[in-house]
């Protein structure tokens, strides 16, 4: 059911742990889909996660919702709209805040998981707000310097760590944007794990388990 009480509308998955609270999985879906794409995952995903799958607020037409913004020109380049990135991505920690606040889970133990757009809101997150987040699962997506902090906080960001994932085939987001990820991340010491399967835009079985198996050690 989604639920609309906080700033973002959200759909949950209530964690197995009745006794305390739960690690917390805030997933980020990507452009044009909905909070109900990502959260197909959540009945495979460990139980002891409590899950929450964000709807972004910008609605498409004639279906779907956005982060923000994305125009193509007659040559087919793509921009993005900074302005309303940066706004969603200051909603979601935000909804990060509420979420701790309204529901029983720890801030000490929280994993956003995005893709594609929602990756690279994941990322900004990450970037700006690294108090809020512990770790980052990044499926098909990139980092956008545009979204992060004008000067990085290297000590800030020691206890962050990125499982990063694309496929070779994607014609949406090109594979050389996502392997700039890597290099960014081990050139401020952060922990992190790149892989790439044999796919499009999307996300393969063994991309799936692999993933899942990140989740479940850093539970």
């Amino acid at each position: 059911m989604l639920k609309s009480d906080l700033s973002l509308e959200h759909v949950i998955r209530e964690s197995s742990i009745r006794s305390g609270k739960a690690p917390l999985l805030i997933m980020l879906h990507g452009y044009g889909s909905d909070e109900n794409d990502l959260f197909s995952f959540s009945s495979e995903l460990p139980e002891e996660l409590f899950i929450i799958s964000l709807k972004a607020p910008y609605s498409l037409e004639p279906f779907g919702h956005a982060w923000y913004a994305i125009n193509f020109d007659a040559q087919q380049n793509k921009w993005s709209n900074t302005e309303q990135a940066i706004k969603s991505r200051d909603l979601v920690a935000k909804f990060i805040d509420e979420a701790i606040e309204h529901y029983p889970v720890k801030k000490e133990n929280l994993t956003l998981l995005g893709f594609s757009q929602g990756t690279v809101l994941s990322y900004a997150v990450a970037f700006m707000y690294p108090e809020k987040v512990q770790n980052i699962v990044a499926l098909s997506g990139y980092i956008d310097k545009d979204l992060l902090p004008d000067k990085a906080d290297v000590n800030g960001y020691k206890h962050l760590d990125f499982y990063c994932s694309h496929g070779v085939e994607d014609q949406v987001i090109p594979v050389d944007w996502a392997r700039r990820a890597q290099p960014f991340l081990n050139s401020l010491n952060i922990k992190n794990k790149y892989s790439e399967f044999p796919v499009g835009h999307g996300v393969a079985p063994q991309n799936f388990y692999e993933f899942k198996e990140w989740l479940k050690n850093r539970l």
